[in-house]
């Protein structure tokens, strides 16, 4: 995204962008103008950029699939360990939620690049959930599990702001070893 853009034209982005998820999480009609004023940059540097809030709500959601991909790839879901995998995961993932708080499902319906993307990246840990049920790390259903473990992180990324991405991992993992475990 941030290609071959200009040190601060680079920065000026970030900033829109992690303003915009912010404030459109708070509030999806937030004018491209109050964004740019979070964001401490002229309103024109956001219009220039984005036409419409939709297109900054698009960028927002790609920045947001970038990090939680690249969490998904760093956990090395199908390698490590599952403990140590889903702990990565986990531990990875809470910053991502933080930084990008937008709801990814209602944008999905309106960007089929951005649903397509989703639902790889969504499969990649449907996957790893019936692999910890396999190898016998958690029990029940996938599904089931797959929906606690979503609600966990969730939890842990904002209803604990103060904990930090290993604490809220170690949290997650012992509540769904615990609730789940074989």
């Amino acid at each position: 995204m941030y290609g071959t853009m200009r040190a601060d034209a680079a920065r000026n982005l970030a900033g829109v962008l992690r303003a915009g998820a912010r404030l459109l999480a708070d509030d999806p009609s937030t004018p491209l103008a109050a964004i740019a004023s979070a964001a401490g940059v002229d309103r024109t540097t956001v219009h220039r950029r984005f036409a419409t809030r939709e297109a900054l709500l698009s960028a927002v959601f790609e920045a947001k699939l970038d990090s939680s991909g690249r969490v998904l790839d760093e956990a090395r879901l199908t390698e490590a360990p599952v403990a140590v995998a889903l702990h990565r995961y986990v531990e990875g993932i809470v910053p991502v939620s933080r930084e990008w708080p937008v709801d990814t499902r209602r944008m999905m319906r309106a960007d089929p690049s951005a649903d397509s993307r989703a639902r790889a990246q969504s499969a990649r840990l449907d996957a790893f959930v019936r692999r910890a049920v396999d190898e016998g790390f958690l029990r029940g259903d996938p599904a089931w599990a797959r929906a606690v473990l979503d609600q966990l992180i969730s939890t842990a990324a904002y209803r604990f702001p103060d904990l930090t991405p290993p604490q809220a991992a170690d949290l997650v993992v012992e509540t769904l070893r615990r609730g789940l475990g074989g």
